[in-house]
């Protein structure tokens, strides 16, 4: 009788699974797939309800929109200059943390996590107001500035993960046997850190590319490809937003494969050695 109880239970419990990984995956494809067909329809609104045809014609406005491409341009520059900032800030951040002990060490976590629990428009509000004061108006500048405040208490908590599991015995190895505190850190923690680096350059740029709040609040008269998405919304969207959706998945598609297939080829070599 419990056997069989047992085996009824483990078959609803399967059951019940199958239907939440289904739910789940209709929940979270089908609004991709609905915004990729509305980029390939012939109506001025995205829309699959009202089909007038396929068509490429988006893809072509797409390319003529000046505005866009000088958005995704000015993105691209932040993001990439946000994680020279925030990663260096982030480690040095988790450095004095985890290796400095001091009775002041939880006064100083709560310090520089805070900008994590600030709301992205203080942030951005409060920059600019700063730097303006200085002479310095709102513009890419000051937008890097306040996404970095925030990007690198993201950096900091990644890289004290990953400190707190070092062996700091192997550190003070090489600096008795003469290495200098720059050698030490160079041949030891940076390769033991490199995982963290590559993931945390990976996450500073999605949160810099993708984030709004701060950025519209800091960045003055200049934009980029999310605050001129944001700003069209007033005016109802174009098709147009749907074909970013479309080169964004692709890439998005192109860089996990390549990912896959690296990680792929480092277990084989890793096997053969």
């Amino acid at each position: 009788m419990s056997v069989t109880t047992k085996t009824v239970s483990g078959t609803a419990s399967q059951t019940v699974l199958r239907i939440y990984m289904i739910v789940f995956f209709i929940y979270m494809f089908v609004p991709l797939i609905i915004m990729v067909v509305a980029g390939f329809n012939d109506y001025s609104q995205p829309s699959v309800t009202v089909w007038r045809g396929f068509t490429l014609k988006w893809f072509g406005e797409l390319a003529q929109d000046d505005r866009m491409w000088s958005g995704l341009v000015n993105s691209l520059v932040i993001a990439i200059v946000v994680i020279v900032i925030a990663l260096p800030q982030g480690l040095a951040g988790a450095f004095l943390i985890t290796r400095v002990k001091s009775r002041y060490s939880g006064l100083l976590y709560a310090v520089m996590v805070s900008p994590l629990l600030t709301p992205g428009i203080i942030l951005g509000i409060s920059t600019l107001i700063f730097w303006r004061n200085l002479g310095v108006g709102g513009g890419l500048f000051t937008a890097i500035l306040a996404q970095a405040t925030f990007i690198a208490s993201y950096a900091m908590l990644m890289f004290m993960a990953r400190l707190q599991r070092q062996d700091v015995s192997l550190e003070e190895a090489a600096l008795d046997l003469g290495a200098t505190h720059a050698q030490a850190f160079r041949r030891i923690t940076v390769p033991f850190l490199k995982p963290t680096i590559l993931t945390a350059a990976v996450i500073a740029f999605l949160q810099s590319f993708e984030n709004y709040n701060t950025t519209i609040f800091s960045i003055g008269g200049e934009h980029t490809l999310v605050t001129e998405i944001g700003s069209r919304m007033r005016f109802g969207l174009s098709p147009t937003i749907n074909v970013i959706g479309i080169l964004f998945i692709i890439l998005t598609v192109i860089f996990a494969t390549l990912y896959v297939l690296f990680r792929e080829r480092e277990r084989r070599l890793g096997a053969a050695q």
